[in-house]
Order: structure tokens, then C-alpha cells, then sequence
């Protein structure tokens, strides 16, 4: 029974199935959700950046796909678990692209199996792609590994942390703390400034901009989630604009 299971979680077909509903259902939150943007002219601020690397906490990362505009090209890095199958097709159900692979317990994607994933990054990054990832080291939450950090060294593109939060949601009590967001809400996609990682850092400095990132995604992940629950206010306090209004005056800008 248990091998009938094995095999049945990794039927192609299923796959596609659950990763087709998941997009589905994606699409049911985000144009039901009225999101505000932090900072408001964030789109503008980036285009001197592009392409970035983007990064944000596992977990927290379901509705990512949709802050991505029609111009932009995004991969996405996404394990090797057959969990992680249904992701991608989810993902390119949205418009992003997989890029298969993960780091190892110090989060680093040169070496392990994550050395093709780490130079399909490089060579995206290269060809004008924004790449996504979360920053987390593999099954240990709110730690950013030292992987992206060395991504953004080799590449010389800068890191936006990236939070999404909803006022609705199921969080569960898994490794990653995930919220499963929910339709009908408030929601709140924060940035935080960029984080550049100059090309002569040695191993022995990377730490520094390691803490950055997981200082920053915390402060953005906070203040997301103080926005939609009402605990707290942006920084940009009543400039934000609607994210949501956004994109339905620009549908054709949207995924």
C-alpha cells in the first residue's frame, strides 16, 4: 500500500492535475484580495535594477508569481522534491518559469546537487531574467542561507526582499510556519531596499550580507503582516495605492 501511494503521489498526470487546481485557486485569491503596495512607485524604482533577484521567506512565497508585470521574465528556483513538481507546474501555469534544484543545509547552491541549479541562475540572470527564490536554509525557517548572497556576488544584480501577506489565512504549524492564503481579503505586498553583494566580498564576509538579507526580509515580512491585520502602518503610510485597482486599470500589464 505504502509503494501503491509512492506511485500514485508521483503519477505525471496527478501532478499536473493538483498543480493546475493550485494555479486556479491562486488566481481565486489574488482578484479577490485588495492589495496595497510598499512602496507605492516600487516598479519604477527597479527598472535601473533589472533584473534582480527577488527572495523572500518559504512559506510565505504562494502568491508571488502575481507582483511580476507582463515585461518582466522571471525563473523560479524550486526543489527537486516531488512536492516541488506540482510547484512548477503551478508556477508555469502563472507565467513563471522552474528552475529545478535546491541548496544543501548551509543553504549554498554550489555545490551538492545544486550546482546546475546555481549556474541555470547565473546564466537567467544573464540573459535578462528576474530569479525568484526563497532564502531559507532547506527545513530551517526564517535563516537565510549563504546561496543567494553568493548569487548576487557572482551575478553583481542586486536582491529585493519581497514579503506578501494576506488578512486571511490558514498558518500552519510546519516547518516553514506556511500560510495558505484565503480569498476575500486584505492584502499587502512590501519591498525592501535592494542589497547589493560587490564582486571582490570574500567567504569570510558573505555572513554580512547573509544577516542583511534575513534582517531585511524579517523587517518586510513584519510590516506586511502589521498592514493587513491592522496592527501597525507602512512606512509609506496613506501614499500607499491600491495594488489591486493597479492592476485592473493595467489587466494587460498583469499575469
Amino acid at each position: 500500500m505504502r509503494v501503491f501511494r509512492k506511485r500514485l503521489v508521483e503519477a505525471h498526470w496527478l501532478q499536473v492535475t493538483v498543480g493546475t487546481l493550485a494555479a486556479f485557486y491562486l488566481r481565486l485569491v489574488r482578484y479577490t484580495t485588495r492589495f496595497t503596495v510598499d512602496p507605492p512607485d516600487i516598479y519604477e524604482r527597479i527598472k535601473g535594477d533589472y533584473p534582480m533577484i527577488v527572495t523572500m521567506w518559504h512559506g510565505q512565497h504562494f502568491l508571488m508569481p502575481f507582483i511580476k508585470r507582463a515585461e518582466h521574465r522571471v525563473k523560479v528556483l524550486i526543489s527537486r522534491h516531488r512536492d516541488g513538481a506540482v510547484n512548477a507546474i503551478a508556477a508555469e501555469r502563472l507565467g513563471v518559469e522552474a528552475i529545478r534544484g535546491s541548496g544543501d543545509h548551509q543553504g549554498r547552491f554550489d555545490r551538492k546537487g545544486g550546482v546546475g541549479a546555481f549556474l541555470t541562475m547565473v546564466n537567467a540572470l544573464k540573459e535578462g531574467y528576474v530569479v525568484a527564490l526563497t532564502a531559507d536554509v532547506p527545513k530551517v525557517s526564517r535563516v537565510a542561507g549563504l546561496g543567494i548572497v553568493m548569487l548576487a556576488r557572482r551575478t553583481g544584480r542586486p536582491i529585493y526582499p519581497v514579503a506578501i501577506a494576506t488578512s486571511r489565512r490558514l498558518e500552519l504549524n510546519n516547518w516553514d510556519r506556511s500560510a495558505v492564503n484565503l480569498p476575500f481579503g486584505r492584502g499587502a505586498v512590501v519591498a525592501g531596499s535592494p542589497i547589493h553583494v560587490p564582486a571582490d566580498t570574500t567567504d569570510d564576509q558573505l555572513e554580512v550580507y547573509r544577516q542583511r538579507v534575513e534582517d531585511a526580509l524579517n523587517h518586510v515580512t513584519e510590516q506586511a503582516y502589521a498592514t493587513v491585520d491592522g496592527s501597525g502602518r507602512s512606512t509609506e503610510g496613506d501614499t500607499r495605492r491600491s495594488f489591486q485597482a493597479k492592476t485592473v486599470c493595467t489587466k494587460k500589464d498583469s499575469v
